[in-house]
């Protein structure tokens, strides 16, 4: 294959995958305003519940997707490997850990502020891939990522949250920044050698969904509300949001193997973005301040590829397709 074409379609995943995740989040906000979810005995633990969920269905759409395309000898083989070893490590950094804080983080000082400092996630996880990966951005992917994460901080400050524990809530947002940073930075050595994105997404999820329920479902004694959201119709949005998620993460992790972590991260953030623009279709209003910085914020995604001109290939714009070649 040539290899401008793989890191085309490097970028162009990771931009869906930012798209995907956008729809992702406003499904998640859509299913914790639910009835089932927003009773006063059941908001506390509510977020760690539905990421519970949304994660054990995240692996049940890996294993059919597997099961399609006969990847079971892949995760069978990669679990054996080191590299697969180190995916379940990652997992553990960005499910687990980071999703927690982030969830922990939004109880102890709101959405709105936990958006501002864990927006900081990729310039964690470029600044690790440059000294851990040797991976290396020049100067427009920097000014891009200074945008994007920039931009998304400032889109936080659009409430007057009140924080019930400002210093308990800024420690879990920043277990949130080093979980993710150090996520794609483990992934993508794991994935380097000789595990494929799809095997590694399989592992993530599943490595995700057993944690959550062996460890994290008893600490805060959730499997009760689990089973009230299970009896009731919102499991089915659930799922569905789980699949959005599902495809995000394909993307994402496609992107990261494709381009390396750090452009791959710059086009992912882009989903708080693409978060507004979704969020307009179920009934959300948009301020001009907020097209703005979403403009902002994918322009600076766009920039990270350092060629951001390949993206209007997506919409035959500019000039004519070369004649193919053979290879």
């Amino acid at each position: 294959m040539n290899k401008n074409k793989h890191k085309f379609n490097g970028s162009g995943t990771g931009l869906l995958g930012g798209i995907l995740w956008g729809f992702d989040t406003v499904l998640v906000g859509v299913v914790l305003g639910t009835t089932v979810l927003n009773t006063p005995q059941a908001i506390a633990i509510a977020p760690l519940v539905s990421t519970f969920l949304h994660d054990f269905f995240s692996s049940i759409w890996m294993l059919i997707f597997t099961a399609l395309n006969h990847g079971f000898g892949e995760l069978k083989k990669a679990l054996k490997t080191k590299s697969g070893k180190f995916v379940m490590v990652a997992a553990l950094f960005g499910g687990p850990i980071g999703m927690t804080g982030y969830m922990l983080a939004i109880n102890y000082i709101g959405a709105s502020y936990t958006a501002v400092i864990s927006a900081m996630y990729p310039a964690v996880g470029a600044l690790l891939s440059m000294i851990f990966l040797k991976e290396k951005m020049g100067k427009l992917g920097a000014l891009g990522l200074t945008m994007a994460i920039t931009a998304t901080m400032i889109l936080g400050f659009t409430t007057t949250d009140t924080p019930k524990n400002i210093w308990l809530g800024i420690l879990f947002a920043l277990l949130c920044v080093f979980g993710w940073g150090i996520e794609v930075v483990i992934c993508a050595y794991g994935m380097k050698n000789d595990v494929l994105p799809e095997t590694a997404l399989q592992i993530r999820q599943l490595t995700s969904a057993i944690v959550y329920g062996l460890l994290i479902m008893p600490i805060i004694k959730g499997y009760p509300l689990a089973a009230q959201v299970a009896s009731s119709p919102v499991i089915l949005l659930i799922a569905l949001t789980a699949l959005a998620g599902t495809s995000s993460y394909l993307c994402y992790y496609r992107s990261i193997d494709g381009i390396g972590p750090i452009k791959a991260m710059g086009l992912n953030i882009s989903y708080s973005a693409w978060a507004i623009f979704i969020g307009i279709f179920f009934g959300n209003g948009i301020s001009l301040k907020a097209l703005f910085l979403a403009l902002v914020i994918i322009t600076g995604s766009l920039l990270t590829t350092e060629n951001p001109g390949e993206f209007l290939q997506l919409f035959h714009i500019g000039k004519k397709t070369e004649k193919k070649v053979n290879i």
